[in-house]
């Protein structure tokens, strides 16, 4: 019996799959016997017969691995991303290339021309992390976070959503106390390609007293603005209806017209309430109440920053996905954390966020939202069962490297498939 199956299951498989129009897979189950040799089983072998729905979507996606952790953690998600997409009907054609440091020791830039090429050719971009101790003393042109800024506004994409959930099996990592930490569930949106990361003139010069002076250029134009703050009364809409606006009007003057022109949109936008925070009391706010937002929008070095710290509420920066979306073009989805070079190679990184932004990618990069759920699921599922990476690890549950936590959501993707 054996051997007759493992012969007869292709081609029942291939003969099934013309009968219904559609993907098989046959997967034999085996039951207990004696031995192969006499083959007196204690129980029968079974088939599962798993049906997935017909080819119907074939997508391009870049893949970015990056530095540090980043191989290992855009590994697994592809794996999931793959799984789903099958289960779902979706075909993807990835194509990896070098970015960040990995580009810099194999090209000596950080965006290599073809990197930046393929990316805005793919439907979407999924980037695994950039950075490490190696680059550090590079020039400022030749290091690893100059090729994410630079893919950035080649996509201009300027929107980056940023999500931070508190799962109800994650709550005792938050390190808030509990009851201030759970039911937490936000939406950071950031402006990604403007401010002071991006603005006009900066430097580093010699004053006339013969001193070193460096300066950036927070600056912001009307249409900036205006498009963000859209982005975020969207997103609200789609929530509790709750829209935040954080910056720093007191003081700086691109933050006068910041408040200035997102008060003006919310005339368009009646069923949102909007209110206004000074980013210091944001900070304050986001550890003291955390459940008072729903969906926060703000300029991109307080995004920045706000986002990682609303990262620790969760339990761990690394289960934090992101998406960076434009008016039109390929979205890149990527976690938040960064390469983590100190356990890099060791498979202790914590893979959840990427595959989370892998899901990101199938909802806002492609509209494909029942793949997304089922990713969704699958990370939840292997939670509940008590699976956990270092940076989530508590007593009680079972830890697990990076490549075993990966294994254990493709086994929850694959239980949602009836059988």
């Amino acid at each position: 019996m054996v051997s007759f199956c493992r012969w007869w299951c292709p081609k029942l498989e291939k003969k099934m799959a013309a009968f219904l129009q559609t993907n098989i897979r046959l997967e034999i189950i085996p039951g207990r016997y004696s031995s192969l040799t006499d083959h007196k089983f204690r129980a029968p072998y079974r088939i599962r017969c798993a049906a997935a729905s017909p080819v119907k979507k074939r997508y391009n996606i870049t893949l970015l691995p990056g530095d540090g952790i980043g191989p290992e953690v855009i590994s697994v998600a592809k794996n999931v991303l793959q799984k789903a997409g099958f289960l779902q009907g979706l075909e993807f054609d990835f194509q990896e290339m070098p970015f960040g440091g990995a580009a810099l020791d194999l090209v000596g830039v950080p965006l290599p021309e073809e990197t930046s090429t393929a990316a805005k050719q793919s439907d979407a971009i999924l980037l695994g992390a950039i950075g490490g101790y190696k680059w550090d003393k590079n020039e400022k042109h030749l290091r690893p976070e100059m090729g994410l800024l630079n893919i950035r506004r080649d996509l201009n994409v300027f929107a980056n959503l940023r999500p931070a959930t508190v799962l109800p099996q994650l709550v005792d990592a938050s390190t808030l106390k509990k009851e201030v930490a759970q039911g937490v569930d936000m939406m950071i949106v950031r402006e990604l390609t403007g401010g002071i990361y991006f603005g006009e003139p900066r430097g580093i010069t010699i004053n006339e007293n013969g001193e070193e002076v460096g300066f950036n250029t927070e600056i912001y134009a009307a249409h900036e603005i205006d498009r963000i703050a859209r982005v975020a009364f969207e997103t609200a809409r789609k929530r509790r209806g709750k829209l935040c606006s954080v910056d720093k009007a007191n003081v700086l003057d691109a933050s006068i017209l910041w408040r200035k022109r997102v008060t003006a949109l919310a005339s368009e936008y009646p069923d949102v309430e909007l209110s206004h925070m000074y980013v210091d009391n944001a900070a304050m706010q986001l550890v003291r109440d955390p459940k008072q937002f729903d969906t926060i929008v703000t300029n991109n070095i307080f995004g920045d920053i706000l986002s990682d710290e609303a990262s620790m509420i969760t339990g761990s920066i690394g289960m934090l996905p992101s998406a960076s979306l434009g008016e039109s073009g390929p979205g890149l989805f990527e976690p938040i954390h960064g390469s983590a070079p100190d356990i890099a190679g060791q498979d202790k990184a914590n893979p959840l966020a990427t595959i989370l932004s892998a899901a990101m990618l199938l909802k806002y990069g492609l509209g494909e939202e029942k793949a997304a759920k089922m990713i969704e699921d699958a990370v939840v599922d292997a939670l509940n069962k008590g699976f956990r990476t270092g940076d989530i690890y508590s007593p009680g549950n079972k830890l697990v490297g990076c490549k075993e936590m990966g294994e254990e959501v493709l086994k929850s993707v694959d239980s949602k498939v009836p059988v």
